[in-house]
């Protein structure tokens, strides 16, 4: 599962994936230094893992981990093919949810590429685009749609359906923000819309806007827009975080202290799009191994199991399951067991984030 880190140039794509990642992806003053996406691999930061790791001392500890993809800026006219668009759509394509990076801060010394600051143009500007990419999807599915109406009398209910997106794409609407049932959501499934992609929004904002950065102007007026499509919006200092990612955990907790912050922000966009990706974990506990795993949201306990093992999946027996809180609560394995809190579940039972699993199996 990816996602991708989009914007249009200069808006500090480059700067949080660096952060983010530690990858060293090239970062410069001026449009398309990124023309192939960079990926990076990230562990999600999991306090948990922190508690069992001292519970447990395992010989090591494994976190869950989310894909991040840094594609090069957008601009006016990618949807026909201006400043590289056709290889930035597809990148785009290719990522499962998008975090888009919105520039709300002033700096004489950091172009922007429309010379000014409004980060509701620059949004407008990225998605309108994508919606353009989607109109044309979508006319050529309904062209083939009418070709097999004449054959085949389902195809209307097809039609009706890319018309009424269609429309609605052409007011400016993303397809994310379109109410569709299960059935509408199958039709649409395998056209791998643009805007139909989860968003994320991050408000990039200088150093001296944290402080008040939920009453910002610029950050009020994102939050506006992204409400919109039921998105999320978290304001972040990117040149504070890449200060940040260079520091030890120390020093990085000091540096947190001094500017107000619980945690860094960019921990907080890690989870957030480990949570926008669907995504969650489950965990195992124990002498060697301390880790947690990931699966999609209303995975059943069987499939849990094949994630580590195909073995241990085909032969399913139950679950010893103990909730995170629970055990903690209680202080070890053997007091949860005493006070009846591990549970066994079979094959129907749908995992919950946090669970702390034995998996009982016989091939």
């Amino acid at each position: 599962m990816k996602l991708g880190i989009v914007g249009l140039p200069n808006v500090g794509k480059s700067t949080m994936f660096n952060s983010i990642t530690k990858a060293g992806a090239e970062c410069a003053n001026y449009p398309f230094c990124t023309i192939e996406p960079n990926v990076g691999v990230v562990a999600v930061p999991d306090e948990r893992l922190d508690k069992l790791t001292q519970m447990y001392e395992p010989e090591k500890t494994t976190p869950a981990v989310v894909e991040f993809v840094d594609i090069a800026g957008l601009v006016k006219g990618a949807s026909k093919g201006e400043g590289l668009g056709n290889k930035f759509l597809s990148h785009i394509r290719e990522v499962d949810a998008i975090c888009e990076v919105v520039r709300c801060f002033e700096n004489s010394n950091v172009v922007h590429v429309d010379g000014n600051i409004d980060p509701i143009r620059d949004i407008e500007t990225i998605n309108l685009e994508l919606i353009f990419a989607d109109i044309e999807t979508i006319n050529k599915r309904l062209e083939r749609a009418k070709k097999n109406l004449k054959a085949d009398k389902k195809y209307q209910i097809e039609i009706d359906l890319l018309e009424r997106m269609k429309a609605k794409l052409e007011e400016g609407v993303s397809a994310r923000a379109i109410e569709l049932n299960e059935d509408e959501k199958e039709i649409v499934k395998d056209m791998f819309l643009l805007t139909i992609k989860p968003i994320l929004y991050i408000a990039n904002i200088a150093e001296e806007q944290i402080e008040n950065a939920e009453n910002d102007e610029n950050v009020i007026k994102v939050k506006e827009y992204a409400k919109k499509e039921n998105a999320e919006v978290i304001p972040l200092c990117v040149k504070i975080e890449e200060e940040l990612s260079g520091l030890d955990d120390d020093d990085k907790k000091e540096m947190l202290e001094a500017i107000g912050l619980e945690e860094s922000g960019l921990d907080k966009v890690i989870k957030k799009s480990y949570d926008l990706l669907g995504l969650m974990s489950f965990l195992t506990a124990g002498k060697p191994e301390v880790r947690a795993w990931t699966i999609k949201k209303g995975t059943k306990a069987p499939e849990a199991a094949g994630k580590i093992h195909s073995d241990i999946q085909r032969g399913f027996i139950k679950a010893e399951i103990v909730s995170y809180d629970n055990l903690m609560n209680v202080g070890s394995m053997v007091t949860a067991r005493e006070k009846g809190l591990v549970r066994s579940e079979g094959k129907e039972y749908i995992m919950q984030d946090g669970d702390i699993v034995l998996f009982k199996f016989n091939v």
